[in-house]
């Protein structure tokens, strides 16, 4: 067998098995990650507070703030008045 063919077949049988065990080690560590990770309920804004204001206002309506008592909140607090 011509060494330049045993060596090539070498590399790449060494690139398929670092392929394999990089894919195998993300696959874990991804598994691992996500460990606790559920799927959201069919209806995630049924309970949450935010829907529970959006009820008070009426059903689909949109509460408009305006920006400029907004902006003089945000003025008064990180000037560190409250």
């Amino acid at each position: 067998m011509n060494p330049a063919v045993a060596f090539t077949l070498i590399l790449l049988s060494l690139m398929i098995g670092s392929g394999v065990v990089s894919a195998s080690w993300g696959f874990t560590l991804g598994r691992q990650a996500l460990t606790g990770v559920r799927q959201p309920e069919t209806r995630p804004t049924s309970g949450s507070p935010v829907a529970r204001e959006a009820g008070a206002a009426g059903q689909g309506d949109v509460v408009l703030v305006n920006e400029a008592e907004v902006l003089q909140q945000v003025k008064a607090r990180t000037s560190g008045g409250q």
